[in-house]
């Protein structure tokens, strides 16, 4: 890449992360103090002072209304028309007609209230009325959807507007998407002066809780805990084999615990162990590809996880410390996988550690900066332990870091007026930075909330099933293979969390009811995180992975070589939601006791790392093609052993359907029912289950509840008992029985399979090291 480039995509980078960068004098003060004023107002929303002083209270619509006043006026007062150009009046009057498109709501909210949705028209003339209200609510969008192209960039503009034109031209859509059609009045009412789209419950999310981590992390940063951590990584591990690239796993890690986002990531931590990577042997690409992969996991580790923790728990109808529990096993042993990763990468290229004289001394780091782990314990104290709600436990640990910041400036400089002037300054420029941080954030939310409020509002997401029904019909393979294309191509143009938005309200139902139609139960968290994963994947997806864009500006390699390689390296990343679509236990779902959990946590941790093994295509040695198959086969037995199990011994038994009717069934096995339904737009599919021990003893389909006739080739459903147990289910007359299935109860433990796949893991574990001391025996000789 020519210096040139290179330069372009440094200071692209720069312009990503100091949006005020170009702004000086009265320009720049303004901004700084409604950021600050902006970082106040969350301060003050979340903490506990309104109740105690019954004073400053804020009702849901009107708090967010404020939220996104403040990022709109803040969005046009930073980022011009276009490049290059100045903020101009044009701009600062655009800025405060979206304060007052939004503070409308805030002034008039119980008015609104009061009217149930029906819009204000003011009356001039007896014949002339103002539609007040509807043009306030229109220039509102329209002013977000600007901002939008400002922060964020067009393709999100573009599909937000794709989905206000669905709404209010729906009937003329093709007809299995079809509706009525909202009018103007109803779209601009529902959309702005309501709070199910654009004020819905991702804005509320990022009023909660999103702000106060952005704000958390800026003050970190600014206080140097950013540093700190960084620092702390190259003392543990900087003089291992590779050591640089484990220091920037590792310092990504700990970064990613308070940072949102993956390019901020790869900028903070990349700009001090590339140049160390690349000083110690890893090419520009490998050095730079390292870093994207690291940061961007960034994003799958709680508590913050890119901010969609928070959403994903309003989503899904949780609380927040029932996804940092179901997240955090994945994320982890991701992380592990990345730094065997760069442990095989060391080896190949046959690395050393990093100089003694190089490296920070451990105990002296660690001492160094032990206050900023202070806060981090309150925050994850409060959370777990106590088990406040993560608005309460965000702000008591921000509170902490400002208190340990001050008190510990005061016993490095003792107690002087400028310790005082210096702790102010920091703080105030943290407020800044957080708040600033969260303009784009904000702006990317809200935005994503007109395609909500759109998908609610027209009835989308249930002609959305209808529509991957007929083009997948029953196939699981096909309905992931389409989720995993939308999140990806989603992911090239929005933010990580606008995808999650986007993509987990079109198709975590459509997941969720296809997949039990095909026989699959997918717990809601799994498909939330399975959608999450796959949008963080377009971070590093050529050809738009922004964060191999960044990493490639700061080592010089090829932006588009760097992509693939962390692409290559991220594949662990990739395997992991399809893993746990399927099996929920790495999720920590359905764990019996500490030892069934202990098992899960192992084999799931060396079935991914021996996974990364065959990807790199290395283990103790290099790895032949047989043996890259033969990994690939155990760390499936390790990661899913159910669906090798299933090869053998399969979970159920399938009966032939022209005898059903009269069957005896045992009512201690599990009975499954897959149907097909006629419909005008295709053929509908859907999985019943008879649980076990619905009856006392053995019963036939008719004490259930349906009787079947043999229609040409199928059996079809010619009754239902009224009040019966199908009936109930929500069988139909008319559906035609497509399999039948009993519980296999001969079946052994799945547990069978680990024991196998160790052995297997050990056997050629060994024949690899003897080839690796008899490559060695030949060079001495």
């Amino acid at each position: 890449m020519s210096d040139s480039i290179s330069s372009k995509i440094k200071n692209k980078i720069s312009e990503d992360l100091s949006p005020t960068r170009n702004i000086t004098g009265f320009h720049l003060k303004i901004v700084s103090a409604i950021a600050i004023i902006w970082s106040l107002f969350q301060l003050w929303y979340a903490s506990p002072f309104p109740f105690m002083l019954n004073f400053g209270m804020f009702k849901g619509l009107p708090a967010r209304a404020i939220h996104l006043g403040f990022a709109l006026t803040l969005a046009f007062l930073i980022y011009p028309i276009s490049k290059g150009k100045k903020i101009s009046f044009f701009d600062v009057l655009i800025s405060f007609m979206g304060a007052i498109s939004c503070l409308y709501i805030y002034f008039f909210y119980d008015q609104l209230v009061e009217r149930g949705g029906v819009l204000l028209n003011l009356k001039i003339s007896e014949t002339l009325n103002f539609p007040l209200e509807l043009i306030l609510g229109g220039c509102g969008i329209l002013i977000l959807l600007e901002a939008t192209r400002r922060a964020i960039g067009l393709p999100l503009v573009i599909i937000a507007s794709c989905f206000l034109l669905f709404s209010y031209f729906g009937r003329y859509a093709p007809e299995i998407i079809s509706h009525g059609g909202l009018s103007l009045n109803r779209l601009v009412g529902f959309q702005w002066l309501d709070q199910e789209a654009i004020f819905g419950i991702p804005i509320g999310v990022s009023v909660d809780f999103i702000f106060l981590f952005v704000l958390f992390g800026a003050l970190l940063e600014t206080a140097g805990g950013g540093k700190y951590f960084l620092d702390l990584a190259f003392a543990m591990v900087g003089k291992m084999r590779g050591g640089p690239a484990k220091a920037a796993i590792l310092g990504s890690g700990m970064t990613g615990l308070i940072s949102g986002s993956s390019i901020a990531n790869t900028v903070t931590t990349g700009t001090f162990t590339i140049p160390i990577m690349k000083k110690t042997g890893f090419s520009k690409e490998k050095a730079g590809a390292i870093e994207v992969s690291s940061s961007v996991n960034g994003q799958i580790m709680p508590p913050v996880m890119g901010a969609a923790a928070f959403v994903m728990a309003s989503f899904i109808g949780v609380t927040y410390f029932e996804i940092v529990k179901h997240a955090f096993l994945p994320a982890i042993i991701s992380y592990i996988a990345l730094f065997y990763i760069s442990h095989l990468e060391a080896l190949k290229l046959n690395l050393k550690g990093m100089d003694d004289a190089d490296v920070p001394h451990l105990k002296k780091t660690f001492l160094s900066g032990i206050h900023f782990l202070i806060p981090i314990f309150v925050l994850i104290y409060t959370l777990v332990y106590l088990r406040f709600t993560a608005s309460y436990s965000i702000f008591y640990a921000t509170i902490t870091l400002v208190l340990v910041n001050l008190i510990n400036l005061l016993i490095k400089n003792e107690i002087k007026k400028d310790t005082l002037k210096e702790w102010f300054n920091q703080t105030i420029v943290g407020f800044e930075k957080g708040a600033l941080n969260m303009v784009a954030v904000g702006i990317a939310i809200a935005t994503a909330g007109i395609i909500v409020g759109a998908v609610g509002s027209t009835g989308l997401s249930t002609n959305l099933i209808i529509v991957i029904e007929s083009i997948a019909k029953d196939n699981v393979t096909i309905l992931l293979f389409l989720t995993i294309i939308l999140c990806l191509l989603l992911g090239m143009g929005l933010p990580t969390t606008a995808n999650y938005v986007v993509v987990a309200s079109l198709m975590a139902t459509v997941l969720v009811d296809v997949g039990n139609a095909s026989g699959f139960i997918f717990p809601l968290i799994a498909v939330h995180l399975f959608v999450f994963y796959f949008g963080l994947m377009a971070d590093v997806t050529p050809p738009v992975g922004l964060a191999s864009y960044a990493a490639a500006g700061i080592s010089g390699g090829d932006p588009l070589r760097t992509g693939v390689q962390a692409f290559w390296y991220s594949l662990r990343t990739g395997i992991l939601p399809i893993v746990f679509l399927f099996n929920h236990e790495l999720l920590l779902i359905g764990i019996e006791n500490i030892w069934h959990g202990l098992i899960v946590i192992i084999t799931s941790l060396i079935g991914i790392l021996v996974f990364t093994s065959a990807t790199q295509g290395w283990f103790i040695n290099k790895l032949k093609w047989y043996e890259i198959i033969i990994f690939f086969v155990i760390s499936i037995s390790l990661l899913s052993p159910d669906f090798v199990l299933n090869k053998f011994y399969p979970k159920y038994n399938y009966e032939e359907i022209t005898k059903i009717n009269s069957m005896k069934l045992d009512s201690t096995k599990e009975i499954q029912i897959k149907i097909t339904r006629p419909s005008l737009y295709g053929e509908r599919y859907k999985l019943f289950v008879i649980s076990k021990n619905t009856f006392e003893d053995k019963f036939t389909l008719e004490d259930y509840g349906i009787t079947l006739m043999k229609q040409d080739d199928k059996v079809v459903v010619d009754n239902l008992k009224w009040n019966g147990e199908a009936k109930k289910s929500g069988f139909e007359m008319g559906d035609y029985i497509s399999e039948f299935k009993i519980e296999n109860s001969d079946r052994p433990s799945k547990n069978i399979v680990y024991p196998i796949a160790i052995l297997l893991l050990v056997v050629f574990g060994y024949f690899n090291l003897k080839r690796k001391e008899y490559i060695t025996h030949l060079d001495l000789n």
